[in-house]
């Protein structure tokens, strides 16, 4: 095995793989065993208080060698994006997560060109909070307080979305990158997603819809309910402080359970192809907050259901707001994705949702023009951008918007950051600029109205993307940028 200039040490220790199917029982056998040496060596600490000796546990690295193109072979798919012959690598954590993603991207990359694979040790220490709960072990304040002595603690310094940003600089002797999350970065987001929703990782779907409102986890749970059991597409209902159950009329919520800040519910089916919904709460810093972990998980599709607010006259409340275009006054992405840059709109996205509102409200033409308004969607950070209505008016009019809420661009700018593809469906619920504010009597009759239907058209519209997520073409390609890794 060569490669251009000095290479790191670990690369001499890769072994050859036969397939990717060794590769990727390799890295498991790899992380698994580092996993273990971490336990075994924490409980030795805590019990004694000596720590380990010799080298610390690292992550598996996977490095390919892609050759030529098979002759005769011209697909591109939105999936994979090869910049040529040459090496890709990248460190790999929790393969068991992955393994699905894993073989799917290998598989796609070996229909193209010619592979080869190396596993081994990487040179990243994996750190102990990543592979174990040291709150589980008893511990003095002492050992407590000397842990990053004998451990490895998360390096922030080595722990960003440069990658996916594009302002990291390829040495010429490095592998160009495999994936835009290293191991490092992927953990963090598998342990802040724990904390936030309330649910393990490896329960979460590839179809990802985010709302802001209770009473749209509540549809979901019913939907669940009936839905769930034997002969069903979904194997199993997983909530926070449930665990997963195969049978939807098992469910039965703990009121003394409290809720985690973002908890998320799991409709599972095989290879993770079914549906999670994840209730955001309100405001732009939560939705960058919980689609900057999400996105490790490298989701086939985000998808924001929730209320706005209607800007034209011609809106009445309950009607649908299908975003083509995003004016974006949320102002947490800006230092990483500057406002001016462009979001596009994902095709198979918008058609996806079109034919599901003509489905579910059995729409067509004028009729379906009537309630369903497509425009642009501007999302604030000001919760009560209505005091500032006079200073603000020039802008909705220049942007031409129909509507505004506090998550939809922040979503959509994140999925386009990390090559996810996105979409809003929004519904009317209160028309300020009319005088129809939010009042509790005419809520009350918009829920009831509108919230199951609204549910109902997100979960056609994902049945519908399915197909196109397993023929490849739901990965528009107009999210990658001009060098990105391989894999999507």
């Amino acid at each position: 095995m060569k490669l251009l200039g000095h290479i790191p040490t670990f690369f001499n220790d890769l072994a050859p793989c036969n397939d990717m199917d060794e590769a990727i029982r390799e890295l498991g056998r790899i992380y698994h065993s580092a996993v273990d040496d971490l336990n075994t060596d924490f409980e030795t600490y805590a019990t004694t208080g000596k720590g380990p000796v010799g080298p610390k546990p690292t992550y598996p690295y996977l490095l390919l060698r892609i050759g030529q193109r098979h002759a005769g072979e011209t697909k591109f798919s939105g999936f994979v994006s090869i910049r040529g012959p040459g090496w890709y690598g990248t460190t790999i954590t929790s393969p068991d997560i992955f393994e699905g993603y894993l073989l799917d991207q290998l598989s796609r990359i070996e229909v193209v060109n010619e592979v080869e694979y190396y596993v081994g040790p990487s040179d990243t220490p994996i750190p102990l909070v990543f592979a174990i709960d040291p709150s589980a072990f008893e511990l003095s304040a002492e050992r407590s307080a000397a842990i990053g002595q004998h451990f490895p603690l998360p390096d922030l310094t080595h722990i960003n979305d440069d990658l996916a940003d594009g302002v990291v600089e390829r040495a010429s002797d490095e592998p160009y990158p495999l994936a835009l999350f290293p191991a490092l970065r992927t953990d963090y987001s598998l342990q802040r997603l724990r904390h936030y929703t309330g649910t393990a990782p490896g329960c979460f779907q590839q179809f990802v819809i985010f709302t802001n409102y209770q009473r749209y986890v509540d549809e979901f749970v019913e939907h669940a309910r009936e839905v769930v059991g034997e002969g069903s597409e979904f194997t199993g209902f997983c909530a926070p402080g449930q665990g997963v159950i195969t049978n939807g009329a098992d469910y039965a919520e703990d009121p003394n359970y409290k809720l985690p800040q973002m908890p998320a519910y799991h409709l599972m089916a095989e290879d993770g192809m079914g549906i999670t919904l994840i209730n955001i709460g309100v405001g732009p810093s939560n939705a960058k907050t919980i689609t900057d972990h999400v996105a490790v998980l490298r989701s086939h599709c985000w998808l924001m259901l929730g209320h706005c607010g209607g800007l034209r006259s011609s809106q009445i409340l309950g009607d649908f707001v299908l975003a083509h275009a995003y004016l974006r006054d949320d102002q947490v992405l800006d230092d990483v994705l500057p406002s001016d840059i462009p979001l596009p709109t994902i095709a198979e996205v918008q058609i996806a949702l079109t034919d599901a509102i003509g489905d579910v409200m059995e729409l067509s033409g004028q009729e379906m023009k009537r309630h369903v308004r497509t425009g642009t969607v501007v999302t604030t950070d000001d919760r009560n951008w209505e005091m500032r209505y006079a200073a603000l008016r020039p802008r909705l009019n220049q942007s031409r918007a129909i509507a505004i809420d506090m998550e939809s661009a922040t979503i959509a700018a994140n999925g386009y950051r990390f090559r996810v593809p996105y979409g809003t469906l929004l519904c009317v619920s209160d028309r300020p600029l009319h005088g129809e504010i939010k009042l509790p009597g005419t809520a009350a009759v918009f829920y009831r109205s509108r919230v199951a239907q609204h549910l109902n058209i997100g979960l056609e519209a994902m049945r519908i993307m399915k197909n196109g997520a397993e023929t490849g073409t739901l990965h528009s390609r107009k999210l990658r940028s001009l060098d990105d890794p391989v894999f999507r």
